[in-house]
Parts: structure tokens; sequence; C-alpha cells
């Protein structure tokens, strides 16, 4: 789409949406606004608006005007800095309806639900194994191709994911980084603290009596006790 310039002294007048600019550019953003067509100058790819086009764009500059105002570390967008505030704060807004367990961003929230509802939106294309979250079946695809790019360097044991060899890695340390909120006990993986935060939480709860277990399988064999009473 072309647009007829009309000059005016210091003024631009467009005839596709009929607006005065007071600057040169201006007039070639919104132009570019009527033709839906926001354009890189460093990779040519296009977007349909500008903040879009601004999003991709500080890719290209490593523009960081928002800066943390504890530790001043920058970030590109200001939702970057609210999640990262965050860990300061401790503060999370995000919580669970079925456990009440609080997160401090939507996406973990999302994350923790499928671990009630067993939802597996991933699968593996190899061998259609599902999976809840994406890291998971990006873990799982290594052990159809073998690939162990991640090796220990006390033992020289080789890993397929290196998630994998820093939950081993603590095997030599004794390291116990992960720490339970309620209670404060300490576990060298996540997977282990979630374990056990699930015997404080006890998200698994009979439909019928009410009664509350940590673990799906405990719940299973309670509600044959409603079955064959």
């Amino acid at each position: 789409m072309e647009a007829c310039i009309i000059a005016n002294e210091t003024h631009f007048y467009s005839d596709v949406c009929v607006k005065a600019f007071d600057a040169d550019t201006n007039f070639k953003i919104e132009i570019r606004k009527n033709e839906n067509n926001f354009s890189c100058d460093v990779c040519g790819k296009e977007y349909s608006s500008k903040s879009k086009f601004d999003h991709h764009y500080r890719n290209h500059t490593n523009e960081k005007p928002h800066s943390c105002d504890v530790c001043r570390k920058e970030f590109s967008w200001k939702c970057d800095l609210n999640k990262h505030y965050r860990s300061h704060t401790h503060e999370k807004p995000y919580t669970c309806r079925l456990c009440k367990k609080g997160f401090s961003e939507t996406n973990t929230l999302k994350r923790h639900y499928r671990s009630h509802t067993n939802e597996k939106p991933y699968s593996c294309e190899i061998c259609s194994k599902g999976f809840s979250q994406k890291h998971n079946l990006y873990r799982h695809f290594l052990i159809h191709s073998k690939e162990k790019p991640y090796s220990c360097d006390v033992c020289s044991k080789n890993f397929s994911d290196r998630s994998h060899l820093n939950e081993h890695y603590r095997t030599h340390t004794n390291e116990k980084p992960h720490s339970c909120e309620i209670c404060n006990k300490k576990f060298s993986q996540k997977t282990t603290l979630n374990r056990h935060f699930r015997t404080h939480t006890k998200p698994f709860v009979c439909g019928i009596c009410g009664k509350a277990f940590s673990v799906s399988y405990r719940l299973n064999r309670h509600y044959r006790i409603h079955e064959n009473p």
C-alpha cells in the first residue's frame, strides 16, 4: 500500500489514515502500521504490530532498560523484571486451587497443576510416551539417541542430561540445595523434595470421604474400601 505524503512546513499528512505528524520518522511508523508490515532491518523478519517488532528488535540490540533496585540485574522487559523481583520478595501470588501451594509465576503453576491432573501434552514421536513438561520430553529423547554428552569429572560417569549429572555430582559432595519450606528438611534432588513435600500437602483427596494422601496409589487403594465395604 502506498500513501500520498502532503508536506506543510513541519507537518506531514497521510491519506491512508488522515493523521498529522511532527516528524518524518513518526510518519514512516504510521504508514508501516497501516501496511501491517514492521520489518527488522537486521534480519528482515516482519511483524504485524510495533510491540512485537520492539520485542524482537531487542534480541539484536541487547538493550536492557529495566534494572532491579535490589541487585541491579538488568532486563529487556518489565515483565521479566517483575518476575525476577519476586525472588527477592518471595511473593507467590499464584495459588494451586487443589493443594493451595503458591507460585511466583503462572507457567510454574501450570506445570505444577499437571501433577494433579496427570495431563501429559508432550509426547515422544518415536515411542509415543507422554510427558507433562517439555524439558522432560527432550531428556527422554536422548534415551533413543543414546547420546550422553555430560561427564562427571570425579568418576567419569556419563549422562544424557545436565540435571542428571548435577544430581549425581552431589553424591560426591553431599550437597543438599533443596530445602522444604515447611519443615526445612534438606534434599540433594528436587524430585525427592517434591515427594517429601506431598507428605505435608497431601494433594490426593478421596472424593467420597475427604481423606487425603501424599501419593496417588494410596488414594486408589483407599477407594477399594468404598467399593467393597
